[in-house]
């Protein structure tokens, strides 16, 4: 059997985010042909209200859902696995939908190699790139034992042991060679708006925020009240990425989420 009042809820939850206005139990009713009376529908709108999932800016207007309604929404829609995406898509929906998205390539590289340059530098060759940094013996052989060791975990170690210039040099080619933000703007709008510091928006611009994130649901901490971000990961363009979505509750992730899926 349906639960009624869980309907009416789903119900206005997505004709809100199609409208972005109050909606009245007449108006719902005609949108999605419901069988129920709008005095059925306002009871259960008063229910609903009561229990903290609608809200009404006055007694004759209609009702929108609030934080914690599309919270709960969102929990249960957007429990899904990514695969396929096409950044094409990417770019183009964030704009459309009017959220920001951060995405970061994983990279799988080893280091291949270690090249001695005269004692002056040092060139550490990867799969697919190469760095250099300054030369020193501790150092040298520090990285030797990492040959055939992956990305990731050279990064870690280096940090750890404060071999900054290995940490800070493959985090830079990382940086300009693998991170993208589409929609930009409607990052910084937000930043703006709450007041954001210099080291949470660098974090968000050079892609550190993505460092360590888990995928899932994230509705405080990282953003503000009224806002979600959302992590995968999953296959960008064929590469493997994290991808980390952020926008108000209101957007219309269900919508994101199916288009910029590869069918």
């Amino acid at each position: 059997m349906v639960d009624k009042k869980e309907f009416l809820l789903q119900s206005i939850i997505k004709a809100y985010i199609e409208h972005l206005e109050p909606i009245g139990s007449t108006q719902l009713k005609s949108m999605y042909d419901i069988r129920y009376s709008p005095a059925t529908i306002r009871g259960y709108f008063k229910k609903l209200g009561d229990e903290g999932y609608l809200a009404q800016e006055h007694v004759s207007s209609g009702r929108t859902p609030t934080s914690e309604a599309l919270k709960q929404y969102w929990t249960s829609k957007l429990d899904f696995k990514l695969d396929g995406v096409s950044s094409k898509s990417i770019e183009h929906l964030a704009c459309k939908i009017g959220v920001s998205v951060f995405v970061l390539e994983d990279k799988s590289d080893v280091l291949v190699d270690l090249i001695n340059i005269q004692n002056k530098y040092m060139l550490l060759e990867f799969t697919s790139f190469e760095i250099t940094v300054k030369y020193s013996d501790p150092l040298f052989r520090f990285l030797k034992d990492m040959i055939s060791i992956d990305l990731k975990s050279i990064v870690k170690i280096s940090q750890q042991v404060g071999a900054m210039d290995v940490y800070n040099a493959i985090n830079v080619y990382l940086q300009n060679s693998d991170f993208n933000i589409f929609n930009i703007k409607e990052f910084l709008s937000l930043a703006l708006q709450y007041d954001y510091d210099d080291i949470i928006i660098n974090n968000f611009l050079k892609g550190k925020i993505l460092e360590g994130l888990e995928e899932g649901l994230y509705f405080s901490g990282l953003i503000p009240e009224g806002y979600i971000a959302i992590c995968h990961n999953c296959k960008i363009d064929g590469r493997e990425s994290k991808m980390f979505v952020v926008g108000e509750l209101s957007k219309d992730y269900e919508f994101f989420y199916n288009t910029i899926t590869l069918n």
